[in-house]
């Protein structure tokens, strides 16, 4: 069952009182000490849908603990603008449960962490690495300067944010955004069909020395791979990437979705084999 933890350095956004992290642990057979993945879905989804992922990770021994991230996931009563904007919070959830897996469980590797994530949890994944958000980018965006595509979840997001934001307050979180999340305690992403990448600052890709993972399919009309998928991979020295074919879509990634290709099993496959890798590895993180 999630358990819901609170950060008391950041707000919730629908009420008073500190933010709220909602987690779901799988967990792995035996007592340990077990290597960790943490898990970040697509926008506007839950960390369940990615079960099909956390699963075969868990059989093979390690410890995956997932967020829903607040305001923008479907595990909550209502969508907020907030979390559909401020994208950079959603890595600071995951960076928050390793601090408190660390904490309160006697079972885990330290030395062995890694990340995964779907959509724009592909993104909150390599933000643990070091992407950062553009800030001229972010604070055109958020202030309506740029046009942003409408969003499936949230068509009306940049009007709903300016009737709960000031300017000023927009363009304050703009500048909080654009700064490094990197986690030195995770060792290696898992990024599928990654998303917001003309978002991303290009020369914080290039400065990603951890592995990088990315998986995607070349009929992706959510995150076209051009703009997104293989603009990562150019872009980080240290990326590996694959596409699942020609046929294959966004959809196919969430657990609920028909998935005729067979996308998730081969992406969880690969995963697995990733992660094995990594965590076998003397050091995971390279030319650190």
């Amino acid at each position: 069952m999630p358990e819901v933890i609170v950060d008391p350095s950041r707000p919730r956004w629908d009420g008073d009182g500190a933010r709220p992290i909602r987690v779901t642990v799988w967990e792995p057979p035996g007592d340990g000490p077990h290597p960790v993945v943490l898990l970040s879905h697509g926008t506007g989804g839950r960390v369940s849908d990615l079960a099909w992922l956390a699963e075969p990770l868990a059989a093979d021994g390690i410890l995956v603990a997932g967020v829903d991230h607040h305001g923008n996931t479907a595990a909550e009563p209502a969508y907020l603008p907030e979390g559909f904007a401020l994208v950079w919070e959603r890595p600071r959830d995951l960076s928050f449960l390793l601090g408190h897996l660390l904490a309160t469980r006697g079972d885990v590797d330290a030395g062995r962490v890694g990340v995964a994530g779907f959509s724009l949890g592909g993104y909150t994944a390599m933000a643990l690495l070091g992407a950062r958000i553009d800030p001229y980018v972010a604070t055109a965006v958020l202030t309506g300067e740029a046009p942003l595509p409408p969003l499936p979840e949230f068509p009306d997001l940049i009007a709903s944010l300016h009737e709960r934001a000031p300017v000023p307050e927009l363009l304050a979180h703009a500048r909080d955004g654009s700064v490094s999340l990197r986690d030195d305690r995770v060792r290696g992403a898992f990024a599928i069909a990654p998303s917001i990448g003309p978002l991303v600052e290009t020369a914080s890709l290039g400065e990603i020395t951890a592995p990088l993972m990315l998986w995607w399919g070349d009929a992706d009309d959510n995150a076209v791979p051009a703009d997104n998928a293989r603009r990562y991979l150019d872009a980080v020295p240290t990326a590996s990437g694959r596409s699942l074919g020609p046929e294959v879509g966004h959809y196919e990634f969430l657990g609920a979705s028909a998935d005729p290709h067979r996308a998730r099993d081969r992406v969880a496959a690969d995963a697995t084999a990733f992660f094995a890798g990594l965590f076998a590895a003397g050091d995971g993180r390279m030319g650190a």
